[in-house]
């Protein structure tokens, strides 16, 4: 969907190291302009600019913004064909960005999950909003955690990593697929021109348990998708984040802990504990927030990395991945039967 755009350019005169510089002042928000030394614009590249910037415009708008009275900013956005996605600002120079509309996972504590996949995001509409976010505020670092699973648009999600670790001038590192695991995506980071931090969505160490969390997550037992990561994080020598959603009585026991130790220890990774956002209708709870420190504690005291992570916007609902809900009836029954499970 970008190649048309840069083909315009392209047509209108703009050779290589220019088109590089357009792309650079659009992904940071800036307005069109060109200061390439060497490489005069031509009258007809000039006067082309107005349009170019109108058919980058068109692929995305900010259709609503919610401040949070935490700092992170919720933004709606609106794309061409009137669907909607949502990025998140968030503390730090960090902006979470959506790769598809809807999302085929399911995750029963998820409110993206209700509606399934509606379509898929392209590589320029993710770009645009990365573009959008940085005109309102610095970001230095961009996580695809927003709705949808990234593993499921893989190539689009691979051509906007390229331009966000190239022209949009992004270290590698600062840049994150998060995913529940799919071996093929995780093979597909490995040999790619830029490869990502990755942010492993586990949840739960208990095969059952992470199946009825995650009904169409891929059917790997936790310690094998946990492996697979384990062995990215190596190759690439950053951190494996281990994503774990806190749900009050489902997997916040000492058994987890337990378990979640004698895989981690020694090894490159580190667990963010995420206090679960809450979302009305939703039958779980959040654990109390001195259990989540304990939780850390434990972890620390076993060698391993651990923090208790702020669920950003929570007055607003902009926590990445929990923008739609899910039905009330498989929310109620997949949580009472979890709850049994564990009493």
């Amino acid at each position: 969907m970008l190649d048309p755009i840069l083909d315009f350019a392209r047509e209108n005169g703009a050779r290589p190291e220019q088109l590089r510089a357009l792309l650079q002042r659009w992904l940071k928000g800036r307005e069109l302009a060109l200061e390439v030394r060497g490489f005069p614009a031509s009258k007809r590249l000039l006067a082309a600019l107005p349009e170019l910037r109108r058919r980058l415009d068109a692929l995305a708008s900010v259709r609503s913004e919610h401040p949070s009275s935490d700092g992170a900013t919720r933004l709606l956005i609106a794309l061409a064909d009137g669907a909607s996605v949502e990025a998140v600002l968030l503390a730090r120079a960090g902006l979470c960005i959506s790769t598809q509309v809807g999302c085929a996972v399911g995750c029963v504590f998820c409110k993206t999950g209700e509606g399934g996949l509606l379509r898929q995001v392209t590589s320029a509409e993710m770009l645009a909003q990365v573009a959008l976010a940085r005109a309102r505020a610095e970001v230095r670092r961009v996580v695809l955690m927003g709705m949808g699973e990234p593993a499921h648009n893989l190539e689009h999600v691979l051509a906007a990593l390229r331009y966000l670790g190239t022209e949009g001038g992004l270290a590698h590192k600062h840049l994150v697929f998060s995913t529940v695991g799919e071996r093929d995506a995780i093979a597909a980071l490995r040999t790619h021109a830029v490869r990502p931090a990755l942010a492993l969505s586990l949840h739960t160490t208990r095969a059952q348990l992470r199946r009825e969390l995650l009904p169409r997550a891929p059917r790997l037992e936790p310690r094998e998708v946990l492996e697979l990561a384990l062995e990215y994080a190596d190759a690439i020598t950053w951190p494996l984040q281990v994503q774990w959603t806190l749900l009050e009585g489902v997997n916040d026991s000492d058994e987890e802990l337990h378990t979640l130790a004698e895989w981690l220890a020694g090894r490159r990774a580190m667990v963010n504990f995420i206090p679960w956002n809450r979302v009305d209708g939703f039958d779980f709870a959040r654990p109390a927030e001195e259990r989540g420190k304990a939780m850390v504690a434990h972890l620390r005291s076993r060698g391993v990395i651990a923090t208790l992570r702020t669920s950003g916007a929570q007055d607003v609902e902009g926590a990445c991945g929990q923008l739609r809900a899910r039905s009330t009836p498989l929310r109620r029954r997949v949580a009472n039967e979890v709850r049994a499970e564990t009493s």
